[in-house]
């Protein structure tokens, strides 16, 4: 059955469920604070540029954690593999769920690990308006590739991507 509208307030449920319809990536980023850092899972993570490179994600505006993250000079993208679901899901309620990894901090003190399928370290580049979220451009300083396959959200599910052989 196909449904069409346009969406507001009555139908934000419909329209959130419309948007995922499409698959991402699921990513655990995190930034520098005074104790310890901040993590929050998204799964709003893109390429932007490739020369300069760049990458984007997208925090809520209604997050406890919002302004750790818009305020940080530094940021980190891990990119989580299909084993990583209690990872995400760790993250996703607690920003300070640090203890699930192994942690060590780099040249930025932006907390990172290494355990995952790819990691993206940064620089804030720039922070634009987005409605009910915010546009967080990063300057990518270093990047990792580790090995596996990612895990996937879609449709309020977790799942991950069988390549072709």
């Amino acid at each position: 059955m196909v449904r069409q509208f346009t969406p507001c307030e009555d139908n934000s449920r419909d329209f959130r469920d419309a948007l995922g319809c499409f698959a991402t990536g699921v990513t655990v980023i995190t930034a520098p604070t005074s104790g310890v850092g901040i993590g929050m899972t998204a799964n709003s993570f893109s390429a932007l540029s490739l020369t300069p490179p760049l990458v984007l994600w997208a925090p809520a505006k209604s997050s406890e954690r919002y302004s750790f993250f818009c305020e940080a000079k530094h940021f980190a993208i891990h990119v989580l593999r299909n084993d990583q679901k209690p990872l995400a899901l760790e993250f996703a309620n607690n920003g300070d769920a640090f203890e699930s990894v192994d942690l060590r901090y780099n040249a930025s003190g932006v907390p990172v690990f290494d355990d995952c399928l790819a990691r993206f370290e940064c620089q804030t580049h720039a922070l634009h308006e987005g409605g009910d979220h915010s546009i967080m451009v990063g300057l990518v300083q270093q990047a990792m590739i580790g090995e596996g396959t990612p895990l996937v959200f879609a449709q309020r599910n977790y799942g991950d991507f069988a390549p072709r052989t």
